[in-house]
C-alpha cells in the first residue's frame, strides 16, 4: 500500500496561521539544555495545508495526533483486548466489570498550553463536540451498539460515562477513551446553550427526537471547519507556524509531563508521495517515519543511512483479494477456491510487501498472530490453500469452467478475464496484482490490473459494486467483532441496528460482496455468518472464542476473500539524534511517535 496509515484515514487535523519558512536548525541538544529538533512526517496525510485550522476533527489540517492533538487515552496494540490504554488527558480509569461504565480520572496537574487547568468540563464539552461528528460511543444513531447513555461530571478531575446496555458493545470503553479533548474556553461556544437538553430529546423516539438528531448532526460542519485563533494544546507541543514545506511545533511548558519531553521543537516535513519519504529517510533527515511501502532496493538504501534503524511489530490488519459474488464466475465457490490454489501467496508477498507483510498461512479472516489466541490449534486444521496447480484445475472443472487451447473460459465457452482493481499510488497493492496477473496468465487464466484515481474513489466504486475483484483490508483487530465484520458485515449485506441483524440483497444497502446469507459449513452445520458476527459485539473474550472458530471455518470454506498477507508494522527511526525508541514488537508501535515522546521514552542523544 502507499502507506498503511492511509487506510485508517480521517484523523482530522489542522492549523490557524500560515507563515514564512521555518528556518530552524536540527541541533542535537547536548548537555543541560533542551533536546533540539525532532523531524518527522505524518504518514496519514501527504501535503501540508498552510491555511487549515488547528482542529483535530477537521479532515485536513495541522493538528498532529500525540503532539498537539490529545485524546483521553492512547489505545494499546493488544492482540485481543481493545480496552487497554496508555495515559493521555486521562491519568487512570476504571471500567465496570460488566462494561456498563467507565470512570475517568484526569491528569492531576494537566494544563492547557495557555496555563488553564484541564477539567472534566473540558472533557464534557469535547464529548458534546464528538456527538456532532458521529463518534462511536457518542453517536446519535438510535439503537447503535455501544452508545453512551449518560455523562456525569463527578468533580473537576473525574468524569463517568455510562453505556446504554440495551445494545452493549464490548469495546465501549475504547469508544469513550479514543476521543479528542479540546479546551472548553476555546471551543465551548460551538455548542448551543440547550445542547444537553437537545441531546436527551435526540436519544428518544418520535418526530421531536428526529428533529433534535438532525440539529445535533447539523452542528458537525461548524465543528469540522472551526479555526481557533491560536493553537491551545493539552499535548507536549503547540503549533508555532506552518507553510507548504513544513509545520513547526514548539514545546508546551505546561504539559503535565513536560520535564520528560526531550525535543524542544518538532518539524513535520511536507511530501506528496512515497519517493519523497524514501529520499528523506535515505538522507537521514527524519528522526522517525511510520510505515511506508518500499521496494527492496530502496529499503536497502534507507538502511544504509547513518543511524537508520527499523523497528517491527504486530499490525492488526491483513489484505485480502475480495470477490464481487454478484458477478460470474465469482458466485461459484469452486472458482474462488481454484484461484486460492493457483495464487502463490509467498511469491506475491515477496514481490509486493517483503518488509511490511508475512504470507497468510491460510484464509481464516484473522491475522495469524492473534489467531493463535482466538482459535488456537483450529488454525492448523483449516485448509491452507497451498499453491497447487492440479488442485486449482480440479476446482475450476468442478465449477464447470472449460479449458480450450490452454486458456480457461466460462462454462458456456465465453472468455474469462480476472479484472483486478487497485487505487493509484498503493504501490504494494498494484505490485501484488501485477504478480497475481502474471501467475494467472502463466496458468491459462486471462487477467488484467486496472488502477483508479485514489483511495476514496476506490472505496466509493468498490461499495457501488463496480469491480469484479479488488483488494480489501480485513482482520482489523483487536475486537473480534471488528475482525469479522470486514467479511460478514455491511459490505456483505449484514447490518446490526438496535441489536437486530438485517440482511440486504446483493447490490442493496452497501452489499457489494454478494455472498450467500446462509452457508453449510463442514463440521459446523448451517451458518448465518452475519448473525454470528453480530454476537461478537457484546461477547466476552471467552464467549467469543467458539464463535471465532465457527467464523474462521466459514471464511476458510466460503472464501469471500483470499487472505494474501498479514501486515507487519515497520517503523523507521534514526539514532543519530535521539534514543529510547520502543523495542521490537512493542505495543507502542501502532501509536504516533508523539505519544512515545509525551510518555518520556525518547531522549536526546548526549
Amino acid at each position: 500500500m502507499k502507506r498503511l496509515a492511509a487506510v485508517v484515514a480521517l484523523l482530522g487535523l489542522a492549523t490557524a496561521t500560515a507563515a514564512c519558512s521555518g528556518g530552524t536548525t536540527n541541533k542535537s541538544g547536548s548537555g543541560g539544555g533542551g533536546g533540539g529538533l525532532f523531524t518527522t512526517i505524518d504518514v496519514n496525510r501527504p501535503g501540508l495545508d498552510a491555511s487549515a485550522p488547528a482542529n483535530p476533527w477537521a479532515p485536513k489540517g495541522n493538528s498532529f495526533q500525540g503532539y498537539n492533538a490529545m485524546k483521553l487515552g492512547w489505545v494499546k496494540n493488544h492482540l485481543t483486548d481493545p480496552n487497554q490504554f496508555y495515559p493521555g488527558i486521562a491519568a487512570s480509569w476504571e471500567i465496570a466489570p460488566d462494561n456498563s461504565s467507565i470512570t475517568i480520572h484526569l491528569q492531576p496537574n494537566g494544563k492547557w498550553s495557555d496555563g488553564k487547568p484541564i477539567t472534566a468540563e473540558d472533557v464534557k464539552t469535547s464529548i458534546g463536540l464528538a456527538y456532532t461528528t458521529g463518534s462511536t460511543a457518542f453517536a446519535t444513531t438510535p439503537g447503535a451498539a455501544g452508545l453512551a447513555a449518560d455523562i456525569e461530571v463527578v468533580d473537576d478531575k473525574t468524569i463517568k460515562v455510562t453505556q446504554d446496555m440495551s445494545n452493549p458493545s464490548s469495546k465501549f470503553a475504547r469508544g469513550v477513551m479514543d476521543n479528542w479533548v479540546v479546551p472548553a474556553h476555546v471551543w465551548g461556544s460551538l455548542l448551543p446553550a440547550d445542547f444537553w437538553d437537545k441531546l436527551k430529546t435526540a436519544q428518544g423516539d418520535g418526530p421531536d427526537a428526529e428533529k433534535a438528531r438532525e440539529e445535533i448532526t447539523g452542528l458537525g460542519q461548524k465543528v469540522l471547519s472551526f479555526a481557533p485563533p491560536k493553537d491551545v494544546s493539552g499535548g507536549p507541543f503547540t503549533l508555532e507556524r506552518v507553510n507548504p514545506g513544513e509545520a513547526l511545533l514548539v514545546k508546551n511548558k505546561n504539559f503535565y509531563n513536560a520535564a520528560n519531553v526531550a525535543p524542544d521543537q518538532v518539524k513535520f516535513l511536507n511530501y506528496s508521495g512515497n519517493e519523497q519519504i524514501w529520499n528523506y529517510l535515505s538522507a537521514g533527515k527524519l528522526d522517525h517515519s511510520g510505515f511506508v511501502a518500499a521496494p527492496p532496493d530502496v529499503m536497502n538504501r534507507i538502511k544504509q543511512a547513518p543511524g537508520s534503524q527499523t523497528i517491527t511489530g504486530f499490525s492488526p490488519v491483513a489484505v485480502g483479494m475480495a470477490f464481487n459474488q454478484s458477478k460470474k464466475p465469482y458466485d461459484n465457490v469452486h472458482v474462488r477456491r481454484g484461484l486460492a490454489y493457483l495464487i502463490d501467496r509467498q511469491q506475491v508477498t515477496k514481490v509486493a510487501s517483503p518488509d511490511g507483510g508475512t504470507p497468510a498461512v491460510t484464509t481464516s479472516g484473522i491475522h495469524q498472530k492473534p489467531a493463535q489466541e482466538w482459535i488456537g490449534d483450529e488454525l492448523n486444521k483449516l485448509e491452507p490453500y497451498n499453491h497447487d496447480v492440479a488442485k486449482a484445475e480440479a476446482e475450476f472443472k468442478e465449477a464447470g469452467l472449460q479449458k480450450k487451447d490452454g486458456k480457461w473460459t466460462l462454462a458456456d465457452g465465453t472468455p474469462w478475464k480476472v479484472r483486478m482493481t487497485a487505487p493509484s499510488g498503493f504501490s504494494d497493492w498494484i505490485s501484488a496484482q501485477e504478480n497475481i496477473k502474471s501467475q494467472l496468465v502463466e496458468n491459462g487464466v486471462d487477467a488484467e490490473v486496472v488502477t483508479v484515481a485514489d483511495y476514496p474513489v476506490y472505496l466509493e466504486e468498490l461499495a457501488a459494486g463496480k469491480y469484479d475483484v479488488g483488494f480489501w483490508l480485513m482482520a482489523l483487530g483487536p475486537a473480534p467483532y471488528d475482525i469479522f465484520q470486514r467479511l460478514y458485515g455491511a459490505s456483505n449485506g449484514w447490518t446490526n441496528v438496535a441489536g437486530k441483524v438485517k440482511h440486504s440483497a446483493p447490490g442493496k444497502g452497501g452489499n457489494w460482496m454478494g455472498g450467500p446469507e446462509e452457508i453449510e459449513v463442514e463440521g459446523v452445520g448451517k451458518v448465518n455468518p452475519g448473525e454470528l458476527t453480530a454476537k461478537l459485539n457484546s461477547a466476552t473474550a471467552e464467549e467469543a472464542k467458539p464463535i471465532m472458530v465457527e467464523l474462521a471455518k466459514t471464511a476458510n470454506q466460503d472464501l469471500p476473500v483470499i487472505q494474501l498477507w498479514d501486515y507487519v508494522n515497520t517503523q523507521f527511526v534514526n539514532t543519530s539524534r535521539f534514543t529510547g525508541w520502543p523495542e521490537q514488537d512493542s505495543d507502542l508501535l501502532r501509536l504516533p511517535a508523539g505519544v512515545w515522546i509525551q510518555l518520556g521514552l525518547i531522549k536526546a542523544k548526549q
